[in-house]
């Protein structure tokens, strides 16, 4: 004999929301999370000092730890593409050696600025460094690079055998 299904009560609660701002605005739980870590952190600090947070912190532009990079393999080469804002051709490098292509960069600026009551000064500095290991089937020695408006393009033409090796297969539905 089939056993019938029992059906249980489910309670549910509504409670009127309670918002952490008084002043209607939307409550973010990672932020408020923030908030209490370090409200903690502050509670055990010695005297007033205070650690610093996250938000508090100048961050420097990811692109100076190393710039994004595009490869995208095409019918006669790969080709590498990279975006160096504020970059001088001068100041980019690539080296080839035991098959593994390496891109140096590195970006200097100064501003100096003087008015009659005032004078200023910034200097800023990033350097980033990429290496790539050449896939198989690449002419080493007709590798390419141009610099236009900021962007660097780098191409590596395939060999004859690596462009007669590719074949495209079929699909069949099953």
């Amino acid at each position: 004999m089939a056993k019938t299904a029992t059906k249980l009560p489910i309670k549910t609660e509504r409670k009127a929301a309670a918002t952490p701002h008084a002043k209607g605005e939307i409550w973010s739980p990672f932020e408020s999370l923030r908030q209490e870590i370090d409200r903690l952190f502050e509670d055990f600090a010695p005297s007033r000092w205070r650690l610093p947070r996250a938000a508090d912190i100048d961050w420097p532009p990811a692109w100076q730890v190393a710039p994004a990079m595009d490869i995208v393999e095409k019918d006669g080469a790969f080709e590498i593409t990279a975006e160096l804002p504020g970059i001088d051709e001068k100041n980019v490098e690539i080296k080839l050696a035991n098959g593994t292509l390496t891109i140096k960069g590195e970006k200097s600026e100064e501003k100096e600025e003087k008015g009659k009551e005032y004078y200023l000064s910034e200097r800023r500095y990033g350097a980033f460094q990429r290496s790539f290991r050449l896939p198989d089937g690449v002419d080493a020695d007709r590798i390419a690079a141009t610099f236009a408006k900021g962007v660097l393009t780098v191409t590596l033409p395939k060999t004859a055998e690596a462009k007669k090796s590719a074949r495209k297969i079929d699909v069949k539905s099953a």
